[in-house]
Parts: structure tokens; C-alpha cells; sequence
């Protein structure tokens, strides 16, 4: 025989959801209603009032979410909890094809049955205050969704209920596949008349074949339609999988739930939108106000670099990249001030983009930050401007471009040579345009024999000036003797260029009439140098001055002279 006290442990675990020993359950009887009437309000009470909160655990029926228990009663865990209520189940639902869920209030708590059975019970500890939970409101919700899954568990049972949701299941089936292949002959015809409506378009306004296919206009058509018909037939595969999931007992908690995810997907997207607009209208403002203000500064600078306008400190050739640089200042103002209204600014997902751009940038700016600040020391210092003949280090040539990071240079061969800033910073620069109004002297040397007069070689160092084109006159060329050397003196002829882009041609020209000069006076040319006086003076008579295959040169119709061969 057992206690008093043990049967009625007994009845409390039952009726509270709480595992029996096999053993136990053995002898004890099955828990009905009436049970709970041997047990006297203060021990249900002190029951409840003894229930400690645990790990949360969710009782889940026929694929579905039942209740979730937040307590352990009588040193029971909210998953035991779960685990006995389960079994109850699995032994009512075990026979028959109709099953009804109830509850009742037991003092404080609510008892959840089946049948007439006693499942589980629901205690003050279980509830979601935060979620605004009561017992009772919780105990209606749990019947609800436990009379709605075992429904759907006497509806598996039904041969009859299985059969219609496969032919119904099929049937949506062949409908999907059949509109799916209708959407692609759709989309094939849509594409051919498509293309054909712009090809005759384009032919119509006179653009050839040739550029269409270039500029890939007709496969942009295509993805276009392509696009479009991924478009419609995603919503169907949706729709075929909602249907479909929802034909069976087992799935149908699958079908409920996509339904409501594409609801929530649509409300949160809505949401979104709506509480987005003040601070997309911010944004637009902020970029709208930063426009006119760049476009004002670029009005300003654009008359400061014609010389229309006289701004202190600021040069017409600094006029373009200042403009250039407080643009980019106004432009980084404007993101800073419009950040904080940017949609998704503050999710965690933003500030991970934020900081691996950030982590980049400190990554590779070293290099980067040097040639823009060496850009702007060549700019400010105001050492090159586009157009400017230069020597930067061993490269001579014109500045046809200066950017933030590199400088181009032309060479007088039609070379172009990128020079990076730093580097340009680095080299010692020679600017041959910044005064070529005053005059700017480039020279050429000859060392010539002690035995020729001085006033001679300077006489005819200036012949050989006056005999080339692209020379200036004023300042005119001049003759300086450099260094009076062992057995030589060193001659520099000093001239100034009309324009010193076509300086290798000139000096070209200039060269080859100083040899005409001297060879013209027999005066013996020294360079590079010599140890003896020859036998006889080391000139060219002017009869050789064309021997074969020099071209001689005879006079045109048109006042020039062309070559003939000698």
C-alpha cells in the first residue's frame, strides 16, 4: 500500500507536467481531473509558489510551436517538463480520430488537457511578463495552437484528407511547370521582337551595325528581358511552394510560415521605407545645398584662373586644383553631415563596412597620401605649369598633364614619360618657359687651338647663330670663353630660343652651321680634346662639304631649295 504522502506526489507530478519513474507509473493510476481534488489549495500553492525559473523550453506538437515553459517545479527542469508532457501526448493521441483541448484554472495556475487528460500545467513562473503575458492569456493561446495540431494529426490519419492534398499538390505542380514553360516562350519571343524593334530603330536613325554591336546595346536587351522574366517567375515558385506545403498536415506549419515571412518581409520593407523618408529628404538636401555651393566655388575659381578675378594667394595656374581640393572638402562635409541619416547608418552591418574601408585606406595610404601632398608642393610651389618645357632630372621635354599623383611629361621625340610626384619633388627641376618672355640663354660649347684668335671663333660662333632659324634677336646670342684650358680654349655660345619645344631641331640646325663656319675659315674645331698639332689642320673643304651620298642642295620655283644628289 502507498502513503498518503506519495500518492499524492504522485498526483502533483502528473498533473504539473513532471516525469514518474517507469516503476512508479506502473503502479499508479491514470491522472484525471478529479485527481486534483484530493490535493488541498495550501500544497498547490506552495507548489506554485516553489517554482524557480529555468531554461526556457518549447513544447513543439505534429511540427508546430505549442507553449514554451520558463520553470522547473518540484526540481524538475522546464525541459523534463516538456519531455513528460510530450509523452502524455504521444499515449492520448495514440488511438482514435478526435481530440479536444481545454484548460481550467487551478488557483493560480492553469491545467492544459486533452481528452479529458491532464497534460501539462502552466505556472506563474512560465510567463513572459515582458511580453505582456498573463497565465490565462497564455493558456488560451496554448489550447488554440494544441486543438489546431491535433487536428492536423487525426487529419494525417484520414486516407481520404492525404489523397486530396496529393491530387491537389500534383495538380499545382503541372500548373507551375506548364507556366514556366509559357514564361520562357515568352521570353524567347519577347527578346527576337524587342531586338528586332531596335535594330530597326537604330537603322532608322542612321547608326551602323558596327557601333550596336560595340556598345553590346542589343545584349543589354536581352539581360533587360531576361530580368524581367526571373521577375515573374520567382513570385510563381513562391506561390506553387505555399500551395503546395500547405496541402499536407505534416508541412503545413512550413506553408504558414513563408506566408508570414513574405508578410513581415513586406511590413519590415514598408516600415523601412516610411521611417527612411525624413532622412532621405535630408540627405537630398544636403546634396542639393553642396551642389550649388560647388558650382559657386567652381564659377569663382574658373574667372580667378582666366585672370578675370584677383583672389589673394591664389594664382591662375593654383586656381584649378584649389578648386579641385575644396570641392573635394565640401563633398567629404556633406557625407559627414548626411551620414547620420543615411538608412542602415547605424546597424552593425554599416559600421563593418565603415571600418574594413577605414582599415584599407590606413593600409594603402602611406604611399598614396605622399604623391598627393608631393602633388600639391608642386602645385603651390608653383615650380610647373602644363605646357612648361622642363628638365626633371635627366627627362626634357613639356608638361602636358599634372595630377594628384604623377606629372606628364612630352619629350621632343614624342615620348610621354609619367614621373610620379615624390619623385618629381626629389629631382632637381629646370623650368625653360617661366621666363622666356625676358629670354631664357641655353648654350653650346667648342673648344678651339691657342693659335686662332679669340674675336675669330667668337665672330664665327655668332655667323653660325645668325644662319639659324628660331633663334631670337633680342636678347641676341652671345659668346663666352668658359675656361682657358691646357692646350684649348673653351667657347660657350649662349642664345635664347623662340620656343624651346622645338629645341632639339634648333640646336640641330645651330650644330651643323657652326661646323659649315669653320670649315668655311679653316679654323680647326678642338673638341673633345687633343695632345698634338697634325700635320695639316683637321677641316673640310667646302667642295666635300657634299660628297656622296650627301644631297646638294638647288634652288625651287618657290624661293627654297631642295636636294639633289652630287
Amino acid at each position: 500500500m502507498l502513503s498518503s504522502l506519495t500518492i499524492r506526489a504522485l498526483l502533483v507530478a502528473a498533473v504539473f507536467g513532471l516525469a514518474i519513474p517507469t516503476a512508479t507509473q506502473a503502479q499508479a493510476p491514470a491522472p484525471i481531473p478529479s485527481m486534483v481534488e484530493g490535493l488541498s489549495p495550501e500544497a498547490i500553492d506552495a507548489i506554485i509558489e516553489g517554482a524557480q525559473a529555468d531554461a526556457p523550453a518549447t513544447l513543439a506538437v505534429a511540427n508546430r510551436t505549442i507553449v514554451v515553459l520558463h520553470a522547473s517545479v518540484l526540481g524538475r527542469s522546464a525541459a523534463g517538463r516538456v519531455n513528460a508532457a510530450g509523452g502524455v501526448l504521444a499515449e492520448v493521441t495514440g488511438g482514435g480520430a478526435e481530440y479536444r483541448a481545454t484548460s481550467r484554472q487551478v488557483r493560480a495556475a492553469a491545467l492544459i488537457s486533452v481528452n479529458g487528460r491532464d497534460v501539462f500545467a502552466i505556472v506563474p513562473a512560465d510567463v513572459d511578463a515582458l511580453l505582456g503575458e498573463t497565465v490565462e492569456s497564455k493558456a488560451q493561446t496554448t489550447v488554440v495552437r494544441l486543438q489546431q495540431a491535433l487536428d492536423e494529426i487525426a487529419e494525417a490519419r484520414r486516407p481520404a484528407a492525404l489523397v486530396r492534398g496529393l491530387a491537389e499538390a500534383v495538380l499545382a505542380t503541372v500548373a507551375f511547370v506548364l507556366a514556366i514553360w509559357l514564361l520562357r516562350r515568352a521570353r524567347r519571343r519577347a527578346a527576337i521582337a524587342i531586338e528586332g524593334i531596335t535594330k530597326q530603330t537604330l537603322s532608322s536613325t542612321g547608326v551602323g551595325g558596327e557601333l550596336v554591336n560595340q556598345t553590346r546595346l542589343l545584349q543589354w536587351v536581352r539581360h533587360s528581358v531576361n530580368i524581367l522574366a526571373v521577375a515573374i517567375g520567382l513570385p510563381l515558385a513562391y506561390i506553387w511552394l505555399f500551395f503546395v506545403l500547405r496541402r499536407f498536415p505534416y508541412t503545413r506549419p512550413w506553408g504558414e510560415s513563408l506566408r508570414s515571412f513574405l508578410i513581415d518581409r513586406l511590413v519590415w520593407l514598408a516600415e523601412g521605407v516610411a521611417m527612411a523618408v525624413p532622412g532621405l529628404v535630408t540627405v537630398v538636401i544636403i546634396v542639393l545645398v553642396t551642389r550649388l555651393v560647388v558650382r559657386l566655388v567652381r564659377i569663382l575659381f574658373a574667372a580667378v584662373e582666366e585672370g578675370r578675378v584677383v583672389l589673394p594667394k591664389v594664382y591662375p595656374e593654383t586656381a584649378m586644383p584649389t578648386r579641385k581640393l575644396i570641392t573635394g572638402l565640401l563633398w567629404l562635409l556633406a557625407l559627414v553631415v548626411a551620414y547620420p541619416y543615411l538608412p542602415g547608418s547605424g546597424t552593425d552591418a554599416f559600421k563593418g563596412v565603415s571600418v574594413f574601408v577605414g582599415l584599407l585606406i590606413s593600409l594603402g595610404s602611406s604611399g598614396l597620401v605622399h604623391q598627393v601632398m608631393s602633388g600639391f608642393s608642386i602645385v603651390y610651389s608653383r615650380a610647373l605649369r602644363t605646357g612648361d618645357f622642363v628638365r626633371v632630372g635627366d627627362v626634357l621635354g613639356t608638361v602636358t598633364f599634372m595630377g594628384t599623383l604623377a606629372t606628364k611629361v612630352e619629350t621632343p621625340g614624342r615620348e610621354e614619360i609619367t614621373i610620379p610626384n615624390a619623385v618629381v619633388v626629389a629631382q632637381t627641376v629646370t623650368n625653360y618657359s617661366r621666363h622666356s618672355a625676358q629670354g631664357v640663354f641655353i648654350g653650346t660649347e667648342v673648344t678651339i687651338g691657342y693659335d686662332v684668335p679669340w674675336r675669330q671663333v667668337e665672330a664665327l660662333l655668332l655667323l653660325a647663330a645668325s644662319r639659324t632659324e628660331g633663334l631670337r634677336r633680342d636678347p641676341a646670342p652671345k659668346v663666352w670663353q668658359t675656361a682657358l684650358e691646357d692646350f684649348y680654349v673653351r667657347y660657350r655660345l649662349l642664345l635664347c630660343l623662340d620656343d624651346q619645344r622645338r629645341r632639339g631641331a634648333v640646336m640641330n640646325a645651330l650644330h651643323a652651321n657652326i661646323q659649315d663656319a669653320f670649315n668655311e675659315h679653316g679654323v680647326q674645331i678642338m673638341s673633345p680634346n687633343y695632345e698634338a698639332d697634325p700635320n695639316a689642320p683637321k677641316v673640310v673643304p667646302k667642295a666635300q662639304w657634299f660628297a656622296a651620298p650627301a644631297i646638294f642642295p638647288r634652288p625651287v620655283s618657290d624661293g627654297k631649295s631642295e636636294g639633289v644628289e652630287k
